[in-house]
């Protein structure tokens, strides 16, 4: 398996590991529903290299990512 880190995939990629990790959720967003803010937004960061899945996930489920 491909590293998902920042430093080993370009932008692009990011956004593909992004869009298929999420694909279970089709349209749903329920995240959003949920008070967590849209897919789009919270994996932002990741997209644009500036913090990894695993940060993201983190705060996340401490409550700290959200709309």
């Amino acid at each position: 398996m491909k590293s998902i880190l920042i430093k080993d995939t370009t932008r692009e990629e990011r956004e593909a590991i992004v869009r298929s990790s999420l694909s279970a959720c089709g349209d749903c967003n329920g995240c959003d529903n949920l008070g967590g803010g849209s897919i789009d937004e919270i994996y932002r960061p990741y997209i644009e290299g500036e913090k990894e899945i695993a940060e993201i996930n983190a705060e996340y489920r401490k409550g700290l990512v959200g709309g």
